[in-house]
């Protein structure tokens, strides 16, 4: 995740975030998230990874879940640390 500068203020985008879907996301519809995006399927759930510019289109995607009548378990902001946690999770 992207820190702040010393007015308070975070810096500029993008961010890479993740989504928790409950159920599994056919293949088509990943592709509607667009091409910065990748699905995974863990114990049933899809993980949406990608890169997001800022909060509006932070909100576009949230709006394309909920178009999908998904139920969305998790949104997480990650940090570098936490990219490469999933990137050896991936791997496996």
């Amino acid at each position: 995740m992207k820190t702040q500068d010393n007015n308070n203020q975070r810096t500029p985008g993008p961010y890479m975030y993740e989504f928790k879907l409950m159920g599994e996301l056919n293949g088509h519809w990943t592709k509607w998230f667009g091409p910065e995006f990748s699905a995974s399927t863990i114990e049933g759930n899809t993980i949406l990874t990608g890169s997001v510019m800022d909060q509006s289109a932070l909100h576009g995607l949230l709006k394309k879940i909920r178009d999908l009548g998904m139920t969305l378990l998790s949104v997480n902001c990650l940090d570098d640390a936490e990219l490469e946690k999933e990137s050896q999770r991936r791997e496996k």
